[in-house]
């Protein structure tokens, strides 16, 4: 069963149309990337779907509701959470802290009762701190919660960030590069970790990444976008032989095998 379906969706920039009639649909607790080069529209369609973009044409539904033209901040209380291609973490706060600021929508405290400290407030700071202690036991960071969030590991960054999305009950999250300028360690544990938030949270993933190894070994289905356009559909076998797509995105050299290891630009 579909839990977003993108329908005909069009966003124009002055003369330059970023996205065209594109047509997508992600299912319930499946990992779906998005892939094409640089300029293709994927971040573009990130942003139409979060409300940070409307989009000329089309329709946005997510869990049969249409979201399209809604400002951000009800996308993401309807259940849809990202990250960015650049980290956007508190960096001056503890990694506990950053995963707190994520639930924030959840949370039932006024100013009254923050200002005069209620047994109910008292009670509630700490569910939410063991529900964020779990949290990070979840992505592996539980040992550094009292870390200040800008001193850890850039993989750690990373875990933290899908932490903090995970701390908003999301249905839906969308990742954006989540391995992009890792090593091999951390792209892998990264991996595993994408994987686990489907198995073991039945969390829906909509991600965007260039690099092909991480595509093919996680994903469910894989849409290929060319000039806002998508040009094919499928799972990772009929993504690596189809032809249009060997050629324009992963080189000749794929059809032998050769290109799974490279990242695409």
């Amino acid at each position: 069963m579909s839990l977003l379906v993108s329908k005909t969706i069009t966003k124009r920039f002055g003369g330059l149309q970023a996205l065209t009639d594109l047509n997508l649909t992600v299912e319930r607790k499946s990992i779906h990337s998005v892939i094409g080069p640089n300029g293709a529209g994927k971040t573009t369609f990130f942003n139409c779907i979060t409300g940070f973009y409307k989009p000329e044409e089309g329709e946005v539904v997510f869990d049969g509701v249409p979201i399209q033209g809604m400002p951000p901040d009800r996308v993401a209380q309807r259940g849809i959470a990202r990250t960015y291609q650049n980290i956007r973490l508190f960096a001056n706060v503890t990694v506990l802290e950053n995963v707190l600021v994520g639930m924030h929508r959840h949370l039932r405290t006024g100013w009254f009762g923050a200002v005069l400290r209620t047994p109910r407030v008292r009670s509630e700071e700490w569910a939410a701190e063991e529900e964020a202690m779990e949290i990070l036991r979840f992505v592996e960071l539980a040992k550094q919660s009292d870390e200040i969030a800008k001193n850890l590991s850039y993989g750690d960054q990373r875990r933290l960030e899908i932490a903090r999305a995970l701390a908003s009950k999301p249905q839906l999250i969308l990742l954006d590069e989540p391995t992009a300028g890792m090593n091999p360690r951390e792209t892998e544990a990264t991996t595993n970790l994408i994987r686990r938030l489907r198995d073991e949270r039945d969390i829906t993933i909509l991600l965007i990444e260039h690099d092909m190894r991480v595509v093919m070994n996680v994903s469910d289905i894989i849409t290929v976008l060319d000039f806002g356009k998508k040009i094919a559909e499928g799972d990772a076998y009929a993504i690596r032989t189809n032809p249009h797509v060997i050629e324009a995105y992963l080189g000749r050299g794929a059809v032998a095998g050769e290109s799974y290891g490279q990242k695409v630009a």
